[in-house]
């Protein structure tokens, strides 16, 4: 009876450990404050061939025949970076990088840049990637570091699109927020 008594107990002690790991899991994460938060657009002009000097970005690779999303064609770009909705807004930053259409049946881009500050309110660089969904309402891409006033920064660059015209010009609203300051 003795020995029933015991697994008993530790069959009981188990089931207690995991509906309370059960109730555990079920909470809700909330992420902490962000450390520095701040609200940013990207204002990107890709013009045709005879205005190139006023352009900020150039398509390296055309699109392959495989659909009509731009599906393999890949941009360079030196974007500014505003305060506010005005493209001729002076600039607090430049974003320097490369996107390209990844997806054969929707628009949806892939980025890699770095956001280059040389202001009085900041100096250094934040380097963001990540998927861009465009058809979605909002996007996160990763804060993956930075430098100088960023240094090792960690966070998320939330995309919206705020304007387009076509591949002519597109205005993105970017709310950064960094959960990593140091």
């Amino acid at each position: 009876m003795r020995g029933f008594a015991v697994k008993f107990s530790l069959l009981l002690f188990f089931f207690l450990f995991i509906s309370q790991s059960a109730l555990a899991a079920r909470k809700t994460f909330k992420p902490p404050k962000p450390c520095k938060r701040f609200v940013l657009y990207l204002h990107d002009l890709l013009l045709e061939k005879n205005e190139l000097s006023n352009s900020t970005s150039a398509r390296m690779l055309n699109a392959s025949k495989l659909g009509n999303y731009q599906f393999g064609s890949l941009f360079v770009f030196n974007d500014p970076m505003t305060k506010d909705q005005n493209l001729h807004s002076p600039p607090v930053a430049t974003a320097q990088g490369f996107y390209f259409y990844d997806y054969k049946t929707d628009y949806s881009a892939w980025f890699a840049y770095t956001l280059v500050f040389n202001s009085t309110e900041y100096k250094g660089s934040l380097s963001i990637m990540g998927a861009d969904l465009m058809m979605e309402k909002t996007r996160d891409l990763s804060v993956v570091g930075g430098t100088g006033d960023f240094f090792m920064a960690r966070g998320i660059a939330t995309f919206s699109t705020d304007a387009m015209e076509g591949i002519k010009y597109f205005r993105v609203k970017m709310d950064i927020k960094l959960y990593e300051c140091y």
